[in-house]
């Protein structure tokens, strides 16, 4: 368990840094963006081994980067300015 958590920061922290570095002018500062990662991560990997219980350290990895991706993308901006249309 604590390898998985451990390798669950780790990735958390890997997909964060390669976000910033991908999309520096979408997403906010730094300092946010990192933590967030690696709490995503945590938190995907505690849902993952809750859900699927212990011996299953591959699909909690899993989990840990499928919900840290989820949770950098809720911090994403748009790349342009979006148009609205007059109503009709």
């Amino acid at each position: 368990m604590l390898l998985e958590a451990l390798g669950s920061a780790l990735l958390g922290l890997g997909l964060a840094w390669t976000a910033t570095v991908r999309l520096p002018g979408r997403l906010p500062a730094r300092a946010l963006v990192l933590p967030t990662g690696i709490a995503g991560a945590l938190f995907g990997a505690f849902l993952t081994h809750t859900a699927l219980g212990s011996g299953h350290a591959l699909a909690t990895l899993a989990g840990a980067v499928v919900v840290g991706v989820a949770f950098l993308s809720l911090l994403l901006r748009p790349s342009t300015r979006v148009r609205r249309s007059a109503p009709a």
